[in-house]
């Protein structure tokens, strides 16, 4: 622990540097706090030791080179606004809520009445809005005052839920949202339309009176709620996620016209090609290379990265953009995509279709024999892709087995893409980013939207391809507007916290694996770990636990860099048909370069990009989770017959309340409660992520291995229970090695029972994209 030396009288105390950081408004850095304490020249390591020891123990958190306390809110907030107090003051509660870095006790933030500006719609009960917080008290970090910037979203108009009719006529309604589980809604019979017993309906609430359940009236049926089809429309009602376009927005789109050769370099006779999954319908990037001839880079290559033009299309402050800016992202779920732009721009104008003229941003970048980028220049263009073509398409054609399509391009497109990309794989070697390796499950649908089957795609040199060449022009994207001294929003990836380092730390050393206790955390530092368990009956769980260790992946106006690609500088700029951070990227590029006037308005400062940046990164998660809990409910529905089977599966966590299970065969989630464990009372051991017998020693410890029976499956609620079939292992009660013992004899009828009546759905926390 640091501590001032006799000749160090003047440097503030650990309480006064804490006091500062929980106070000062903005961004609070070692340079502010320098700055503010007058610390300078060698006293400067003392103060970083200071911070060091405050992060250690938990008092401050590091974003970045940003401190603030620990739990506390960030300046900007999206927040949901819930409810009035007794006062009549509205109380909002963020809208992304982690417990893990924040803990159990809820944050509430009142928000502050101010008069609204013309044509500034007011904050009411329902609606999600930016707020800027400050605590109410110094080091109170649970209740905030609000001030509203925006309003994201008005409050629903509708409900969603399963309608349960009555004998008498009419029914009541079961809200889908887990959080209005118990708030049950009445529909009186003149109300229920032609909703049956069991149906997905919408409905619109009528009236709320002071005693008995509200009144609701039926708008919408959409179908059985046993009907795959409508497990999306769950999520996506559940997560508020902006579903149709506005009249507006359509209409915009209709009236687009397609964009011009006038300002643009003409590049239609260059054969850039797409590389896409089979079943893509927008194609937004295109690639090329070709040897360099400049005798200065003899073995090098120039690599193009071509990417739909879509800020020729999609203006500032139009309706398109206002819309594109409120969903953030496209959201992909197994029978829909819920797209951020209208078809007619993202399925037609700026799909990179071949034969056809399209505008688009160009990165050319010349790559040294070493593989690493010597230098790069952005161009706006006219472009003619030469082929599409789909990931195993490219694959095969490489691997001795091309087709009509790829012959033809076979020497003079595809080879050379792969010999550029493997010059670019020794950089990213060098480099070495986080390599984690953990299966992506696909569910394929049957044409009446049952789940036909869960499978693991299979992960091509041509994914990798395409990958390196689009976070290559990304990180050239970032490059170029820093040199032009413009403001952008970043991708940005923190390093894992040092308590999430402990917990990481604890779980190794479970298993006999140590890490390095000295030395900055890098990715390298993991890759080690994953190797050191590669082939291993440890490998899956160790890659999931390495998975939740990371921090989560978001947009900022301010650069950390991005760890899990060890890179300096990192932006989005190769999908924005479908991530609105990219569009801000595209208009900034317009902007700097001096392309045309359809860039980044100057209007546009760095406090609105810090708005937006919050904006995007809660539908970011929004997506995630819709997209996850859709993936869950499908897999449910899919199991539902099968109650009785077993399965095999990992104990993927565990907690007090009984132990998450990952099956081998579909990666589906599930919970055996701990009363279903045995006949033994199990004490969860937090250090050694175990629950262990008191009088047996028996223990189940994350990562093994298990066979369960499915006991029920609610497919509503994504929710799966198991039956323990396997016993543990054999340790003792103080713990120690151990081997597992055979099949565990039937569970106790009694503590079955009481467990069936509340089936636990596992939360396993996936972090965020690159």
């Amino acid at each position: 622990m640091a501590k001032r030396t006799d000749t160090q009288t003047n440097l503030p105390s650990r309480e006064e540097v804490v006091s500062f950081i929980t106070q000062a408004q903005g961004k609070v850095g070692k340079r502010e706090i320098a700055h503010h304490f007058n610390i300078k020249g060698n006293d400067r390591i003392w103060l970083k030791q200071i911070l060091k020891d405050l992060e250690i123990e938990g008092v401050v958190d590091r974003r970045g080179k940003t401190m603030h306390k620990a739990g506390q809110l960030p300046p900007v907030v999206l927040a949901d606004i819930t409810k009035r107090d007794r006062d009549g003051e509205l109380i909002a509660v963020p809208t992304e809520w982690d417990e893990e870095e924040r803990g159990s006790i809820p944050t509430i933030i009142i928000v502050s009445p101010r008069k609204p500006r013309p044509g500034m719609p007011v904050a009411g009960v329902g609606d999600r809005a930016l707020l800027r917080v400050d605590p109410l008290k110094p080091g109170d970090i649970h209740r905030y005052s609000g001030r509203v910037t925006k309003i994201i979203a008005k409050k629903q108009a509708q409900v969603l839920g399963i309608f349960r009719s009555l004998p008498e006529g009419g029914g009541r309604l079961i809200p889908v949202d887990k959080k209005a589980r118990d708030q049950e809604l009445q529909i009186r019979p003149s109300d229920e339309g032609e909703a049956q017993d069991g149906d997905l309906i919408a409905v619109s609430i009528v009236k709320h009176g002071r005693f008995g359940l509200p009144t609701a009236k039926v708008k919408e049926r959409l179908g059985s709620v046993k009907s795959e089809k409508a497990v999306s429309l769950i999520a996506i009602f559940a997560h508020n996620i902006p579903n149709e376009f506005p009249k507006a927005v359509l209409d915009e789109a209709a009236a687009a016209k397609p964009a011009t050769l006038e300002g643009r370099e003409d590049w239609r006779s260059l054969p850039l090609v797409t590389i896409d999954p089979p079943d893509a319908k927008d194609h937004d990037d295109a690639v090329h290379a070709v040897p360099d001839e400049d005798p200065n880079n003899a073995g090098g290559f120039i690599v193009t990265v071509a990417i739909a033009d879509v800020s020729a299309y999609v203006r500032p402050g139009s309706a398109m953009d206002g819309q594109a800016q409120e969903r953030g992202n496209s959201v992909y779920f197994p029978d829909r995509v819920v797209p951020m732009l209208p078809e007619r721009i993202s399925n037609d104008l700026c799909s990179l279709r071949p034969r056809e003229d399209r505008p688009a941003l160009a990165v050319r970048m010349v790559i040294g024999p070493d593989g690493r980028k010597i230098r790069h220049s952005f161009h706006r263009i006219m472009m003619r892709s030469a082929e599409k073509l789909s990931y195993q398409q490219a694959q095969a054609a490489i691997d001795g087995r091309p087709d009509e399509v790829t012959t033809p391009i076979l020497d003079t497109i595809l080879k050379p893409l792969w010999a550029a990309y493997e010059l670019v794989k020794k950089a990213r070697d060098i480099r070495e980013p986080l390599f984690l390796d953990l299966p992506e499950r696909k569910i394929v649908l049957k044409p009446d939207g049952t789940v036909d089957r869960v499978y693991v795609p299979e992960r091509l040199e041509a994914h990798k391809l395409i990958e390196e060449f689009m976070i290559l022009a990304n990180v050239a994207a970032a490059e170029a507007l820093e040199q032009a001294q413009s403001d952008l929003i970043y991708r940005v990836h923190d390093e894992p916290s040092l308590e999430k380092m402990r917990s990481l730390s604890e779980v190794l050393a479970s298993i006999g694996l140590k890490i390095p206790g000295q030395g900055p955390i890098r990715p390298e530092l993991f890759n080690r770990i994953l190797r050191s368990v590669d082939g291993s009956e440890h490998q899956l769980f160790i890659n999931e636990v390495v998975l939740r260790s990371q921090s989560q992946a978001e947009y900022a106006a301010e650069n950390y860099g991005h760890f899990g690609l060890n890179l300096k500088r990192y932006a989005h700029f190769t999908s924005p048909i479908r991530r609105y951070a990219d569009l801000i990227v595209h208009r900034a590029i317009v902007s700097a370069l001096k392309f045309g006037e359809d860039g980044l308005p100057a209007s546009n400062t760095r406090a609105e990009l810090i708005e937006i940046s919050a904006k995007i990164s809660a539908a970011e998660r929004r997506a995630m989770a819709a997209e996850r809990e859709t993936i869950d409910r499908l897999i449910a529905h899919f199991l539902a017959d099968r109650i009785g089977a077993t399965f095999h599966g990992q104990i993927s966590g565990v907690s007090k309340a009984g132990l998450f299970i990952k099956l081998n065969e579909t990666g589906a989630d599930g919970f055996v409660p701990a009363a279903t464990i045995g006949n033994d009372y199990y004490r969860y051991d937090e250090v050694t992520h175990s629950m262990r017998g008191e009088d047996t020693g028996e223990t189940y410890r994350l990562g093994d291995k298990v066979e369960v029976k499915l006991v029920e499956a609610a497919p509503v609620a994504g929710a799966l229970r198991f039956e323990l079939l396997t016993t543990g292992r054999v340790t003792g009660k103080t713990g120690g090695g151990g081997r597992k013992g055979g099949k565990r004899p039937a569970r106790r009828a009694k503590a079955a029972e009481a467990s069936a009546r509340s089936p636990t759905r596992v939360k396993v926390k996936r972090r965020g994209r690159v």
